[in-house]
């Protein structure tokens, strides 16, 4: 180690400063600190000391969990103090967040992360006043927290609202709040009637899951009247008679984020009625599914019922899938005409396609802004008109048409950094036919899904179990979880005898079966 010191100490500030980019905050503090002065001074530059995450992140298990004790017993008796005045953002877990917090005085402290806090505990943070110092609750400006629930744990919308409300009392002077990053499900919020009295004339943005459509409302009934950012994920859009305030304009409101994943008829009763409230916003990102009764919701309406009704809007994002049923063919604005009716703003472009499903009798049209940034893209079609998402993980397939190996080898080019996917196609592929040909396998291109770690199976047909085992047609990831029925598995498998399907499954770590089986000793998956 001396050796190594000694070598670091021979580079140029530039250089060393470039190194240690490459590490976590922490680790630059833990490992650095007290090795001389001029390692020192670099680890106490304020890139490397102004923000710090606390804790242990372990990404393919989405788990927290807190620092190596050696790592947290020095961070609290030397490093945290001693670099207490260049601190302004604290990410902390909630096991040792409390050590971490009384370890010393945190004068320029404005923003805290508090991760995986128990659902029991949560309440008691906001109620015990020794938790959080009287300095420090004025100055916390931005706050972010993440309620989690073990198996034996059950939260209630009681909880979650309390736990809201008491934050604006523990900390009067928040400016930004985030409640609930993780899980759209854990800390959903509905308010109820008569819903709690929460009022703060500081806040000025906010992160928040909620139940329904009238709980967004209650949020913009002018209780938070300089918000001027609200980013919103609604469980369900459908519409309920309400007193609540929804008339009065939201002047301060400059940026408006609404995502909702189940499907609404709300689009011109709730929705653009909202919107046309915002008369200053800026900013407008909408993920909706809506179920029309006559026309669908494309270029051509968004830039009547949103573009023109909104004239300061410069920014556009948005992802809309419009359904109809029993819906002949009919004709759809051509691109070069929807990139021209979108020229005022600032998108990159615009990417449009309709999918028909006669078999369900009804038809759908999908319009997105790209570069796409979502972290999902849901029910992908034959249709499906490529591109490159390099922020999608979590993908899934449907067709009443069958998917070929070439349309397998799409989505491998259109989402390489794929970690979760779902089919559901129960139609045979139709080349299955060319495969008794001699050498036909020779001649496919071997699929790779580098980083996929979830496989959905569970309502296919045969041929797509084949498509994935197969190790002629697809190269699976280690330590794959696979959803699948028994039967099928078996069938495909030869009841766990066929060697074409022997590389693939050796690589499986996790199996959940559907249907009745029965696990026999000898089945080496």
């Amino acid at each position: 180690m001396e050796h190594f010191w000694a070598r670091l100490n021979d580079l140029p500030d530039e250089i060393i400063m470039i190194i240690l980019k490459k590490l976590y905050n922490v680790e630059v503090l833990y490992y650095f600190i007290g090795v001389n002065k001029r390692l020192n001074t670099i680890a106490h530059d304020s890139i490397f000391s102004s923000c710090l995450n606390l804790y242990q992140y372990f990404s393919d298990d989405h788990y927290i969990c807190p620092l190596p004790d050696p790592m947290l017993n020095r961070f609290c008796s030397q490093i945290l103090p001693e670099i207490h005045n260049k601190i302004q953002w604290l990410n902390l877990e909630s096991s040792s967040m409390k050590r971490i917090l009384s370890a010393t005085n945190y004068p320029n402290l404005y923003g805290l992360g508090l991760y995986d806090i128990n659902v029991e505990v949560a309440p008691s943070l906001f109620t015990d006043e020794s938790f959080f110092n009287p300095l420090l609750k004025n100055q916390i400006l931005s706050l972010v927290i993440d309620i989690v629930e073990n198996d034996e744990q059950s939260s209630s919308e009681y909880q979650h609202i309390f736990i809201f409300t008491q934050i604006f009392t523990m900390f009067p002077n928040l400016k930004y709040l985030n409640f609930g990053p993780s899980s759209i499900f854990y800390q959903r919020l509905s308010f109820g009637i008569p819903p709690p009295t929460i009022i703060s004339s500081t806040l000025l943005e906010l992160h928040v899951c909620l139940d329904h459509f009238i709980d967004c409302l209650y949020l913009l009934d002018g209780r938070f009247n300089q918000l001027h950012s609200f980013h919103v994920h609604i469980f369900s859009l459908f519409a309920l008679a309400t007193t609540i305030n929804n008339k009065e304009k939201l002047s301060s409101l400059k940026c408006f984020s609404l995502h909702c994943d189940s499907t609404t008829n709300s689009y011109e009763r709730s929705i653009l009625p909202l919107l046309y409230r915002m008369i200053n916003l800026e900013k407008l990102d909408l993920h909706l599914m809506i179920e029309c009764n006559q026309e669908f919701v494309d270029s051509n309406d968004l830039k009547k019922n949103i573009i023109n009704r909104i004239p300061g809007l410069k920014n556009f994002v948005f992802n809309i899938r419009s359904m109809r049923y029993f819906c002949d063919e009919i004709r759809l604005p051509l691109n070069e005409d929807i990139q021209h009716t979108f020229n005022s703003l600032q998108n990159n472009k615009i990417i449009s396609y309709v999918n028909y499903f006669p078999e369900a009798g009804h038809s759908e049209y999908h319009i997105y802004s790209y570069p796409y940034k979502l972290k999902f893209y849901r029910n992908i079609t034959n249709n499906f008109p490529g591109g490159l998402f390099k922020y999608v993980t979590e993908v899934s397939l449907f067709d009443e048409q069958p998917f070929e190996h070439e349309f397998f080898l799409r989505i491998q080019k259109s989402f390489p950094f794929m970690k979760e996917l779902t089919v559901i196609n129960q139609k045979p592929q139709n080349k299955k036919q060319y495969e008794n040909f001699k050498n036909y396998d020779q001649t496919l291109s071997i699929i790779k899904y580098p980083h996929l770690t979830l496989l959905n199976l569970g309502c296919v047909h045969d041929d797509y179990i084949e498509q994935f085992l197969f190790d002629t047609k697809m190269c699976l990831s280690n330590n794959l979880y696979l959803i699948i029925d028994y039967q099928s598995l078996a069938r495909v498998t030869h009841n766990f005898q066929r060697n074409i399907t022997r590389i693939n499954c050796a690589k499986l770590r996790y199996l959940r079966l559907h249907g009745e089986y029965t696990i026999l000793k000898h089945i080496d998956l």
